[in-house]
């Protein structure tokens, strides 16, 4: 390592607060924060802020302000009772202004008796903790943040600008990192530690959210061929669907993902329908993902779908009730590649080779996150950079314990060569 005397003892104050960076983890994950029940986990995050003095204030998702922003990500509730925590340090200081942002919402664990043990009650096991959000990214967020901590507790002050962002809704649709920057929470470079592992995250594809809805006609299973079933005749629509998979890996793959096998997935992931098994289904609904190409808008990827849709619709012979109802709710986020040749990249870099003296790897996602929201909306630089976790979205999510202490350290070292700082 070749760290000077303050950034040691940066170091060395990062292991002095990882015990609480540790239980401050899992006391997020406790809380279990899906969808629109993220308020538990708000007090917690909102309490160690304060504990640690960090000025945190709550700042309001403006639902109608959102409503009129074209990366706004449509979804079917109101924001007005909800909110982003936003802790803002030296706001309007001379110097880089440094952002660290975080995602609070999980997503559900169900069924939970799959799990080893209850998701929302963590537990220790050969180095690794368990729990949903463990991983993704509840783990991230207290590096962060007690980064800015250890730098103080360090005996620095940080006198330049810097702001943590612990944000919801990011798992469906990116509103609550957005409602940040619109409202003017942003920087010259963002942090976001997503658990993909101590590597540079190189790119990030589109994702798009759809919901296919048919009526079929409701008849008693004396004569079924009276009626029209709903969920027949929505899987008629699911090999046109893949279709499209397939001609997106085959023929939109450019640089760099013209070398992963198959970027573009689309994933059916939910499906509902009928009421009573002896009668002929009257409705039957799908929700799906598709991931698109960096490049390609989402106005784009929203046509295909529907041609896809349609393609079934002219090719059918049964469609006497009514033709299907396609919307787009959720992610409508076009993919984009990260500028490796920003500074703040190269600085990342080297506090990576300054703590395990080697180079860091390269990570190209298939899937996506907050990032988007930083560089479509004010083109601000950054990356991702986090824990190593396993069964992100699954049974058993846990996250590597010692990667933790490895990224809180990362992110302090960045602060002491990104920020100004003043020995206290």
């Amino acid at each position: 390592m070749n760290l000077d005397t303050r950034e040691q003892a940066i170091l060395q104050s990062c292991d002095a607060v990882f015990a609480d960076t540790l239980a401050f983890t899992q006391d997020m994950v406790k809380q279990y924060s899906v969808l629109n029940q993220e308020q538990g986990v708000l007090d917690v995050v909102e309490r160690q802020l304060q504990a640690l003095q960090l000025p945190v204030q709550r700042v309001a998702m403006k639902h109608a302000e959102l409503c009129t922003h074209s990366l706004y990500a449509p979804v079917p509730w109101n924001h007005e009772d909800k909110y982003n925590l936003v802790a803002q340090l030296n706001p309007g200081a001379s110097g880089k202004t440094l952002v660290f942002n975080g995602h609070l919402d999980v997503v559900p664990a169900d069924p939970v008796d799959m799990w080893t043990q209850a998701p929302h009650e963590p537990w220790v096991q050969d180095g690794w903790l368990y729990g949903r959000g463990a991983g993704d990214m509840q783990s991230g967020v207290a590096a962060m943040i007690f980064a800015v901590h250890a730098v103080q507790h360090a005996g620095y002050k940080i006198t330049s600008p810097i702001t943590l962002q612990a944000v919801v809704e990011e798992e469906c649709s990116g509103n609550g990192a957005l409602s940040c920057l619109q409202q003017g929470f942003g920087g010259d470079f963002v942090l976001i530690p997503e658990p993909f592992g101590p590597q540079i995250y190189s790119g990030q594809v589109g994702v798009l959210w759809f919901k296919l809805t048919v009526q079929g006609k409701p008849v008693h299973v004396l004569d079924t061929a009276a009626g029209e079933n709903a969920i027949e005749k929505l899987q008629r629509y699911i090999p046109a669907l893949k279709l499209l998979e397939e001609e997106l890996n085959t023929y939109h793959k450019a640089p760099p993902y013209d070398s992963v096998a198959r970027p573009f997935n689309l994933n059916i992931g939910k499906i509902q329908g009928g009421n009573w098994p002896s009668s002929v289904p009257a409705y039957a609904e799908m929700e799906g993902r598709i991931g698109f190409p960096p490049g390609m808008s989402a106005n784009e990827i929203m046509q295909k779908v529907s041609d896809a849709v349609e393609s079934v619709n002219r090719s059918s012979s049964n469609l006497a009730i009514s033709k299907p109802v396609l919307r787009f709710h959720g992610f409508r986020s076009e993919g984009h590649l990260v500028d490796l040749k920003h500074g703040g990249i190269g600085m990342l870099a080297d506090c990576h080779r300054s703590l395990t003296d080697s180079e860091p790897e390269h990570y190209l996602s298939t899937c996506t996150t907050d990032l988007r929201a930083f560089h479509f909306y004010s083109r601000t630089a950054g990356t991702c950079y986090g824990p190593i976790a396993k069964n992100i979205h699954g049974v058993d999510e846990c996250v590597d314990i010692e990667s933790i202490r490895h990224v809180l350290k990362t992110y302090a070292l960045f602060i002491s060569r990104w920020c100004k700082l003043e020995a206290l």
